[in-house]
């Protein structure tokens, strides 16, 4: 048992080629954790979600909040969506009164898209909703113990992104 200890320590440190055999804990945790990373990411996302704008409103709205002004390629190109499917949602937005849309001072053919003060407080509000509901919840659903394992937990997988 202490040789398998060894050499499962040995391997957590070695680089892992794509070809190199992995172990069964390893593709378990790995699966583990990218499946609650994704539903955490999700619940934040919803988190004073309400029925008027959806999931990828909200986000351009975070978008647009954090990194100012946009064309909507640029918004298309940053969310991962094809063009046609950022001016629909740039569209609803603007009807929502969250958005406007004004000429690219730098390109006259080009429109910026950008918050109106509606949409600044909603983007601001929906990110201090998120912001407040993670510790809330690991106050309500957790022990002092079980939130040290987070931390814990956290700084192991702050190590995997290290390069």
């Amino acid at each position: 048992m202490a040789k398998k200890t060894e050499s499962a320590s040995a391997s957590a440190s070695a680089p892992v080629s794509a070809s190199a055999p992995v172990s069964a804990s390893a593709v378990r945790a790995a699966g583990a954790v990218l499946v609650t990373v994704g539903r955490l990411r999700r619940r934040i996302r919803s988190v004073n979600d309400t029925a008027d704008i959806t999931l990828s409103q909200a986000s351009v709205l975070a978008r647009l909040s954090k990194s100012g002004p946009a064309t909507a390629s640029g918004l298309a190109a940053l969310e991962g969506v094809r063009p046609q499917s950022m001016a629909t949602t740039i569209g609803s937005l603007s009807r929502l009164g969250l958005v406007e849309r004004h000429a690219d001072p730098e390109d006259g053919r080009k429109q910026r898209v950008t918050l109106t003060d509606s949409g600044r407080e909603r983007a601001e509000g929906d990110q201090e909703a998120r912001h407040a509901w993670l510790p809330r919840a690991l106050e309500e659903h957790c022990t002092e113990s079980e939130r040290q394992t987070v931390v814990q937990a956290v700084a192991v997988l702050e190590r995997l992104i290290e390069p």
